[in-house]
């Protein structure tokens, strides 16, 4: 099943991005076939505030946990994470 992992960045938090970036890119790559998709959301001045990532898990529990692994996470990014179950409808490459 796949699910959406949202995460919005705490105010005045760039830096802490920019510094943590490396180490969650490393990890978004070793998740392998995991990740679907991911990507930042962008602010008015087209900054990131916050990331989107679609993974593929056994349940909701698992999908936190992928999402509490996160460096971001762990380094205190997000000022609030929500993970959904979510299906992929349109333009899926994946479906017949």
């Amino acid at each position: 099943m796949l699910f959406a992992i949202l995460c919005d960045d705490k105010p005045g938090s760039l830096d802490l991005r920019l510094s943590t970036r490396p180490e969650h890119v490393a990890f978004l790559t070793g998740l392998g076939t995991v990740l679907k998709f991911a990507g930042p959301f962008l602010d008015g001045e087209e900054k990131p505030c916050g990331s989107m990532l679609v993974v593929e898990a056994e349940s909701l529990d698992a999908a936190k946990a992928i999402a509490a692994e996160d460096p971001y996470a762990k380094a205190g990014l997000f000022a609030q994470t929500s993970v959904r179950a979510w299906r992929w409808t349109i333009n899926n490459p994946e479906a017949a």
